[in-house]
């Protein structure tokens, strides 16, 4: 007896113990039911969220629970397609540390009731369709540190409350469509690290003050509404990795001393910047990505920028950059993009530019560049697109292009290319798009042309080719587009181009094509044809469909009849009936009038004429005058 009573009140020790837990087991299960409601789970993935005696919340989809108090820690209902909205039961999770409902069709507002969650630490609530205000009370989190909202529907302002959030790294509200200025108190957060604000509507200007978080590594609020000039002190935002002030409504010059960042992302494209393209830049080694595209910058490109041995993308496109390419970019080895159309650059393009042997697209177009092409960007054997349209080129097309066998685009036009076009572009198997228009290139179309299986658009129009379209085009079923307009282009068109079923685009005009339009009949994709002003002729059909096209496709070919009532040859024909009618109703009329008169010579004559002597010659009498008559008479008519 004496060891009874110890054990028992060992047992309702243990007893007394865990009914605070069963109790708070109990308290959570019915949250989660009850946040259920809310959602519309078209998908069933929370279909094991069950009231069932046997049924055990912490084992549920998504659901995570402390090993020791069974109470709800984690909730990730991430990417499962839930439709409806946030309950405000989510408030009585009161140890959830972690919530991830993201990518998702949420709709509805923030509940304030989130801000119970007291001891949350990240909130993830990005992808959804969230609208409303931020709530202001999102300051009683004091445990938060990861607050993503992204890709929403929210508006308002962001609270400046955020400020009070100690433990606060990670803040990313973008694509929303937030407005207002940015607080200027939460560049007073010691801890931020991370501040993504793109996409929204704020407006009003950049504080000095954004230098102030020395722990702030990503900075981003591009493509708002922006004013002002960037901050002079900029160079002091010494933790910066990433700066993003991008399509935004910024003025000024760009500051010298932001060349004292060790940013590996420079983005300031899209905005009103003027002045030169501060020298200091090229002492930036740590960059990456240099984005300076679609400003107002004048003067030269500095030659120091080819010190950024690292850097993989340069673009300084839609300026008014002036001045000639310097070689020293070619020591940018390892520079994947090279954008610089679209200014005012002269000389020639360097061919030091050939050294870059990682480059995948350079584009150089819309400037004054004159010169040959060099050969030496052959060397270049990753690039896959190349732009010098719209330039002062000269010189011929580098036949040492065919061992850029990565190549997908190639564009040459609106220069002053001369020569032949170079069989060996038939090597380059991977083109896609080949545009060698409005130069001065001659002589006929190499048929090897045809092997370029998967071209999609062919334009050589505006040149000085000869010779006839090749039979070879008609293996290019890959092909959307081709114009061979404006040239010297003869003989037929092909029958084999009835076999390009996925061809939208087809332009000859402008050239001395004869024959007929029927090899065309079976090109049912076709939505755009203009054989204008050629020496075609026949019919033009009307099966397939192939009266969607305007009697303008066709203008310029006498003798090509169309199916329109204004065609040429169907003026003619209505001509020709119509002047046929007019003669044979003279002759009719005719006709009539001698019968007529028949008619009265043969009532007036004497009933006993006179016989003529024997051996008298004949004399034409009256009805055998008027048959003659009337016979003249009908054959003049008609």
């Amino acid at each position: 007896m004496s060891l009874a009573f110890p054990l028992e009140f060992v047992f309702l020790l243990s007893l007394l113990f865990c009914l605070p837990f069963a109790f708070a087991d109990s308290q959570d299960g019915a949250t989660l039911l009850e946040i259920k409601k809310s959602f519309r789970d078209v998908h069933h993935f929370l279909y094991d969220w069950a009231d069932t005696p046997s049924s055990d919340y912490c084992v549920w989809k998504g659901v995570t629970c402390d090993n020791a108090t069974f109470n709800v820690v984690a909730l990730n209902l991430s990417g499962i397609n839930l439709d409806g909205e946030i309950s405000p039961a989510i408030g009585n999770l009161k140890d959830l540390i972690t919530l991830d409902l993201r990518g998702n069709s949420l709709s509805g507002q923030i509940p304030d009731e989130i801000v119970d969650c007291s001891s949350l630490k990240s909130l993830d609530l990005s992808f959804n369709e969230l609208y409303g205000d931020i709530p202001f009370s999102i300051s009683r989190l004091k445990q938060l540190e990861f607050l993503i909202l992204k890709n929403n529907e929210l508006t308002g302002l962001i609270p400046s409350t955020l400020c009070q959030i100690p433990n606060l790294k990670v803040v990313d509200l973008a694509q929303n469509k937030l407005c207002g200025e940015i607080p200027r108190l939460i560049y007073w957060n010691e801890v931020l690290q991370y501040l993504g604000l793109r996409g929204n509507n704020l407006v009003g200007t950049l504080s000095p003050d954004m230098c102030q978080l020395t722990g702030l590594w990503y900075f981003d609020v591009r493509n708002n509404s922006l004013t002002g000039s960037i901050p002079q002190n900029i160079g002091n935002c010494t933790a910066f990795q990433v700066l993003d002030l991008s399509y935004n409504q910024l003025t000024g010059e760009i500051p010298f001393n932001i060349g004292f960042l060790q940013v590996a992302t420079l983005s300031l494209q899209g905005n009103h910047l003027s002045g030169k393209i501060p020298s200091v830049i090229g002492l930036m080694q740590a960059l990456a990505v240099l984005d300076l595209s679609f400003n107002r910058l004048t003067g030269p490109i500095p030659p120091i920028l080819g010190n950024l041995s690292y850097t993989e993308k340069l673009y300084l496109h839609g300026n008014q950059l002036s001045g000639s390419i310097p070689p020293e970019l070619g020591n940018m080895t390892k520079l994947h993009y090279l954008e610089l159309n679209d200014n005012n650059l002269t000389g020639h393009i360097p061919p030091e530019l050939g050294k870059l042997t990682e480059l995948f697209d350079l584009n150089v177009a819309n400037n004054n560049l004159e010169g040959p092409i060099p050969d030496n960007l052959s060397s270049c054997t990753n690039l896959n697109s190349l732009n010098v349209h719209g330039n002062k080129l000269n010189g011929t097309t580098p036949q040492a292009f065919e061992r850029l066998e990565s190549m997908t685009y190639l564009n040459l036009s609106s220069n002053n290319i001369k020569g032949s076009i170079p069989i060996e572009l038939s090597r380059i198997g991977n083109l896609d798009t080949l545009d060698i228009s409005n130069n001065k290139i001659s002589g006929s179309i190499p048929l090897s042309l045809g092997d370029l299986e998967h071209l999609l658009k062919l334009n050589i129009s505006r040149n000085h080719l000869t010779g006839v379209i090749p039979a070879e085009f008609g293996n290019l079923r890959s092909i959307v587009d081709i114009d061979l307009s404006n040239n010297n282009l003869s003989g037929v068109i092909p029958q084999e181009l009835m076999q390009l079923q996925n061809m939208f685009s087809l332009r000859l005009e402008n050239n001395n094509l004869s024959g007929d339009v029927m090899s065309l009949i079976n090109c049912i994709s076709l939505t755009t044809l203009n054989v204008s002003y050629n020496h075609l002729a026949g019919n033009i059909p009307t099966s397939n469909n192939f009266s969607r096209f305007s009697p303008d496709s066709f203008v310029g070919n006498p003798e090509l009849c169309g199916y329109w009532p204004s065609s040429p040859c169907r003026v003619s024909h209505r001509t020709e009936r119509v002047a046929i009618s007019k003669a044979a109703i003279l002759g009719m009329a005719l006709g009539a009038l001698v019968i007529l008169l028949m008619v009265l010579v043969a009532a007036f004559r004497p009933h006993n004429p006179t016989p003529l002597p024997d051996g008298s010659p004949d004399k034409p009498g009256a009805f055998s005058f008027y048959v003659y008559a009337f016979a003249n008479a009908f054959s003049l008519g008609v």
